[in-house]
């Protein structure tokens, strides 16, 4: 379901977002929406990731620093 919301701004950026929304052929009413949505997404799974990724234990037994360099691995030199 989308809402109705009133939102005030400069002159400067009114001219902004209507040739803003000129250049993406929509709305300014979507450009904005879209952007707002944009956001809101990436704050919220950002936060999400790094609370999930400092949950994050380390796995026994697993060292990173001993294993092998690429070209070892690959016989390279």
């Amino acid at each position: 379901m989308l809402k109705n919301i009133t939102i005030t701004v400069s002159e400067e950026a009114a001219h902004w977002a209507r040739k803003k929304a000129a250049e993406e052929n929509t709305s300014v009413s979507k450009l904005v929406g879209r952007m707002l949505e944009d956001q809101m997404r990436l704050t919220d799974d950002y936060w999400r990731a790094y609370e999930k990724w400092k949950k994050i234990k380390p796995i026994k037994g697993f060292d990173a620093s001993k294993r092998l360099k690429r070209e070892e691995l690959y016989g390279r030199r």
